[in-house]
């Protein structure tokens, strides 16, 4: 006896899984990347890759053909992202969750509250790992100086005065002593934080050559 769904519930499945698909990616393009980040264009990309998918993969009636184009598509897509436009790795990551939420709901249509589940887990995780408040003070710069330092200690002093900040981390990674100047990745906490013990704002010193006192 045939187990395999009517025509009548396939197509029930597929439009709620649409339309879970459609809601998912409008928080997450919209709700979350545009309001935060404020791309026009990766929204639109977001959109179209995520319905794009949802419809390839939902129009393959054998599962498994359906997973494995799927994947493969998820792949290439990775790769050809990757390798155009220049986008930061928080963009990155809504972009395989934008691919994710599409494979998600075409190949979980058969069972609603798994499809639920997974669309609901994915939407919180990029919620709160992209929250504003979420390590607001940890910021990351790659800096070209116009000097090299030999002394680590100079170095960091140097950076901290630049960039009023607390330097956690510093990666060099070019020195020239033809053009006198060098490269480096530094990671810091911004100086705007407010200290907890002490009640007051913290603030770094201004070095002479920016206009500030000895």
């Amino acid at each position: 006896m045939d187990s395999s769904p009517s025509v009548t519930t396939m197509v029930t499945m597929i439009w709620f899984a649409l339309a879970v698909d459609l809601t998912a990616i409008t928080l997450l393009s919209y709700a979350l990347y545009f309001r935060r980040h404020g791309r026009r264009d990766l929204l639109l990309a977001y959109v179209a890759l995520n319905t794009g998918i949802f419809g390839v993969v939902a129009m393959l009636t054998n599962q498994e053909v359906g997973m494995a184009v799927g994947f493969g598509l998820f792949g290439v897509l990775s790769i050809l992202r990757l390798r155009s436009d220049l986008i930061s790795q928080g963009e990155i990551g809504y972009y395989f969750t934008a691919i994710a939420l599409g494979l998600v709901n075409a190949v979980a249509m058969s069972a609603p509250w798994v499809l639920l589940g997974l669309n609901a887990l994915l939407l919180a995780v990029m919620y709160v790992a992209d929250h504003p408040r979420l390590l607001s003070r940890h910021r990351r710069r790659i800096l070209t100086l116009d000097v090299v330092h030999e002394d680590p200690v100079a170095l960091r002093q140097d950076l901290e005065a630049r960039l009023r900040g607390r330097v956690q981390r510093v990666d060099v990674t070019e020195v020239d002593y033809v053009r006198d100047l060098m490269v480096v990745d530094v990671r810091y906490r911004a100086a705007e934080e407010v200290d907890a013990l002490a009640g007051r704002t913290v603030r770094f010193p201004v070095p002479a050559w920016a206009g500030g006192r000895r």
